[in-house]
């Protein structure tokens, strides 16, 4: 834990009061100060009083003059202010345990930090949550909170975790609806495990919560090539993934009628695995899991839809080809038929990426690396220009999984590459008709903890 100052912001409410690069927060108004939710909370106030200590142990007062709600201008030498928590489970799921070897060692890191699920959105299992943590999140009301709570079953929990202590984190749910804290819930769902029977109860226990508990999103376990001496575990079928939409689509009616939400939804990949339609956007509410891939081909194809009904006439955009995983390509397909009946000049075709670097089982872009993509576009006819979604690249940088850069796919395949903000229809559409796209977001969140933010698929999945 290091609260030294690193850098004071210029013309900030700090440095205009004087504090200075060294200088160790102490408190703000009284309140010891830990780590960033702390002073993230604390430094919210008006005009707030920081209790400061030089090199040599000296203390002192400073008044910060500003209005609530201003950052006071202080940076530390992490962002956490501290490390990241590790996680102390070993899920039988866990995808960061089925990744191969010789990868950056960012991506090895498992994280379930409360507070990156605050202030990042971040799921979190609860098991390495300390007395003092539980009670600061109920006095400082820190809310939402992202929950992997797989089962409600404490023995199975404990079991599905290999954590003897994972069933006790139900009793802390319990104690954070009582308290108001608002809590987003994922169920990473496996065969014959955590399904049927046990994942009625899950959905039943985690309703009696509500509305603390505001949503609960069920995702299929993904299983990578890379699974020597880990649990026995199998893809969904067919025929198993529909009885798991069966199952969740029949509490959501129930629950829809007793309380107005439906509360509890599967994920897209659930509907392809069956091979079903996906719902209409209505279904989904107000799309608060899209994390978890909830909804999100629907948005996607709704959004485009919109922007292709006022594309301007007489567009001549250049030949394309979309890459995607192999999941979400007639989705894309059924999109760039929409573009070609608006801009007839268009020429293009959807290109699914078969996942061979970390199995076919794999089927979301947001996996795809870039050896993969050079590898099986090479020497193809991909038109002028190539689009990709952006969760196949490290947030805000233009790298792939594989430290691939997206420079060298130019290189490879002697084309320029488009990166197209993944969940956003309208951008989509604009790309594929010659438009211009928005760049990407600055990342807020850099360094060693890039993993954080890598790709909903991988992230929501490692707890």
């Amino acid at each position: 834990m290091s609260t030294v100052i690193t850098s004071v912001d210029r013309r900030s409410p700090a440095e205009r009061a004087g504090v200075r690069p060294g200088e160790k927060l102490l408190a703000i108004n009284g309140h010891p100060i830990v780590d960033v939710l702390d002073y993230r909370f604390f430094g919210y106030d008006r005009d707030p009083e920081l209790e400061l200590a030089a090199g040599d142990g000296a203390c002192r007062r400073v008044r910060l003059r500003k209005p609530e709600g201003q950052d006071p201008g202080l940076n530390f030498d992490t962002y956490l202010m501290d490390k990241a928590r590790s996680c102390a489970n070993h899920c039988i799921f866990c995808f960061v345990d089925q990744m191969p070897p010789g990868m950056r060692e960012t991506l090895y890191f498992k994280d379930d930090d409360a507070r990156l699920s605050f202030l990042m959105g971040n799921y979190i299992t609860l098991t390495n949550l300390s007395p003092r943590e539980i009670q600061r999140i109920i006095d400082l009301r820190i809310s939402p909170i992202n929950i992997s709570v797989h089962t409600t079953d404490p023995e199975l929990r404990a079991r599905m975790l290999c954590h003897k202590k994972a069933g006790e984190s139900i009793a802390v749910m319990g104690r954070f609806a009582q308290a108001g804290i608002a809590m987003n819930c994922q169920i990473v769902a496996c065969p014959g495990i955590n399904d049927g029977p046990a994942l009625e109860r899950t959905l039943r226990d985690l309703a009696e919560m509500a509305p603390a508990v505001s949503s609960v999103a069920i995702v299929p376990v993904g299983l990578t090539r890379f699974r020597e001496g880990l649990y026995p575990l199998a893809p969904y079928t067919a025929e198993q993934a529909g009885a798991v939409i069966d199952l969740v689509e029949a509490f959501g009616r129930k629950q829809l009628e007793k309380s107005g939400s439906t509360f509890a939804w599967c994920s897209d990949e659930f509907y392809l695995l069956a091979g079903r339609e996906l719902p209409e956007k209505g279904y989904y509410e107000d799309m608060n899991q899209l994390e978890n891939g909830v909804g999100m081909l629907r948005l996607l194809l709704s959004q485009a839809e919109l922007a292709l009904e006022d594309a301007p006439p007489g567009l001549t955009p250049r030949p394309c080809t979309v890459a995607t995983g192999t999941a979400a390509a007639p989705f894309l397909r059924e999109i760039l038929e929409k573009a070609r009946r608006a801009c007839p000049a268009l020429r293009g075709e959807v290109r699914p990426i078969r996942n061979d670097f970390f199995g076919e089982t794999i089927t979301v872009s947001g996996l795809v690396t870039g050896g993969d993509l050079i590898a099986q576009l090479r020497g193809a006819d991909l038109g002028e220009r190539l689009l990709i979604p952006s969760n196949m690249l490290r947030s805000g940088e233009r790298v792939f999984l594989d430290d691939v850069t997206v420079e060298q796919v130019e290189r490879e395949l002697g084309l320029p590459v488009t990166v197209v903000e993944a969940e956003d229809g309208f951008a989509l559409a604009d790309a594929l008709l010659g438009l211009d796209v928005p760049a990407e977001p600055e990342p807020y969140f850099t360094g060693e903890d890039e993993y954080y933010r890598y790709n909903p698929s991988a992230k929501n999945r490692n707890e």
